[in-house]
């Protein structure tokens, strides 16, 4: 499931927060702040798609998220290694590593990574 940037921005302020209210999330965005009405829509919508729900408190609505933010990302990652490298994690990993401008240290630290990952499978 994706969400729109829009969609994501909420979200990202949710996960921020925890339990965030309508005029929280409205508080985040830098000025001119967008109309309540647009954030509700968003919110609305985030709800169809199972990414966040809410407790009413009186009228008010505490909204929190369904989906923690890393399985989100994760998600997202399959999707672009599915759509873009043929589904192969090993494409995307050489992709990454040429194309990511890495320094010699950040090359470095990640071989220290998958190391780490193929000591901890070998148990």
């Amino acid at each position: 499931m994706k969400l729109t940037n829009a969609e994501e921005q909420v979200m990202e302020i949710i996960w921020k927060c925890d339990t965030a209210f309508l005029k929280d999330i409205i508080g985040f965005y830098p000025d001119p702040k967008p109309a309540s009405t647009t954030i509700v829509t968003l919110l609305k919508r985030m709800q169809k798609k199972g990414v966040v729900a809410y407790r009413l408190f009186g009228n008010s609505r505490q909204y929190y998220p369904l989906i923690p933010k890393e399985d989100y990302f994760k998600g997202c990652m399959n999707e672009i290694v599915k759509n873009f490298f043929g589904n192969s994690a090993l494409q995307f990993a050489s992709f990454f590593t040429t194309a990511g401008n890495l320094t010699e240290t950040e090359l470095e630290e990640l071989k220290k990574i998958v190391e780490q990952e193929l000591n901890s499978r070998k148990k």
